[in-house]
């Protein structure tokens, strides 16, 4: 008899339902007996003993379906050895849940915060097998994360529908997309839609290159200009300021994003009219793109296999178009950036993409 736990932390995006039926699934098919034990809302439940069991009924019919049927919530890692409101020592907690149950392994889905706190519980001797799970593709140790390729398809369709509006009236229309830290969802979503600029957190930009960009359009005879712009995109003034210093210039700020800041300051400097669009967390919702289903389900099927196996303490990922396994202690605590100097950007720049740098 195996005896699996499951939990889904962090952020919610598409294709976790995917992913936990591919699990099941494959150890399912495996012809041991197994027990599947859902923990509700990420790691709160794994810490509050808060749990159901699952059978194969809980897993049928939810590949197409978006979000978690085990709920998430975001258990910061920074704050994961802190006791809580009532002194009870998380980690512990987590721990003695685990045996109570006599679990085989956890398996794990979720992003970098999520693998961190999924190593270090590796490191107090849990079995742990983990999936990649976030929208902005910044797992290292895997070429690509399962919910990004979603979330991709619903900022391109924001950026198309917005080119019509935006040629109709002749204005700048900035889309802000998700990413705080890194500009993978931005970088592709901004190609993929025919966005002019695109800013995004690695590449701090220059406004006076922005509005030059914009009026060379307008100078070759082009009526509007789109952006897609990352929440988290930055200006080469607050990129040279320390982590203090910019903090303290954070306390005064006063625009809802960094995209209303961007609009104000072109609206400053040109003539032209901008207006501001933002998804939001559209682009982590609705039903799983194809790829994703596939890609989800592939990763849970080879985490079944390890689990069969025995072989615990690994994230399940892709390289090359194949599924490999990567250590635990190799993922956590590192992002996958995009490089200023990867040939994406080059061939991007090509196009005539300006990065306003």
């Amino acid at each position: 008899m195996k005896r699996i736990g499951m939990l889904t932390s962090g952020g919610d995006c598409q294709a976790l339902n995917a992913a936990m039926r591919g699990v099941v699934k494959s150890v399912s098919h495996s012809g041991e007996d197994v027990e599947i034990y859902g923990f509700i809302d990420g790691y709160r439940g794994l810490i509050y003993g808060d749990f159901r069991m699952l059978t194969s009924r809980d897993f049928s019919g939810i590949l197409t379906k978006g979000g978690t049927i085990l709920g998430s919530s975001r258990t910061p890692f920074k704050t994961i050895k802190d006791p809580d409101e009532n002194g009870l020592d998380k980690v512990e907690a987590m721990k003695q849940n685990y045996y109570k149950l006599k679990l085989d392994c956890l398996v794990i889905l979720g992003g970098n915060g999520t693998h961190k706190t999924a190593n270090l519980l590796r490191e107090e001797g849990l079995n742990i097998v983990t999936l990649p799970k976030t929208i902005d593709n910044d797992l290292y140790g895997t070429d690509m994360t399962f919910g990004f390729q979603s979330a991709v398809n619903i900022a391109t369709d924001a950026i198309d529908c917005i080119h019509t509006t935006a040629a109709s009236h002749g204005r700048v229309f900035i889309v802000e997309v998700m990413g705080h830290k890194v500009g993978w969802l931005t970088l592709n979503a901004g190609m993929a839609g025919g966005a002019d600029i695109i800013l995004i957190p690695e590449i701090p930009y220059d406004i006076d290159k922005v509005v030059d960009a914009i009026e060379a359009r307008h100078t070759g005879g082009s009526k509007f200009t789109i952006l897609a712009v990352a929440e988290g995109a930055i200006s080469k003034e607050d990129a040279a300021l320390s982590k203090k210093e910019l903090k303290e210039k954070m306390k005064n700020y006063t625009y809802p994003s960094v995209s209303y800041e961007i609009a104000d300051k072109i609206q400053k400097k040109s003539n032209y009219e901008v207006r501001v669009t933002v998804p939001g967390h559209t682009q982590r919702g609705g039903s799983p793109c194809p790829y994703d289903r596939v890609f989800a389900s592939r990763l849970g099927s080879e985490a079944g296999k390890l689990i069969m196996k025995g072989e615990y303490g690994f994230m399940v990922g892709i390289k090359n178009r194949e599924i490999i396994k990567v250590p635990l202690e190799d993922v956590a605590g590192k992002l996958k950036y995009v490089s200023p100097d990867a040939s994406i950007i080059k061939e991007a720049k090509m196009l005539g993409i300006s990065f306003g740098d």
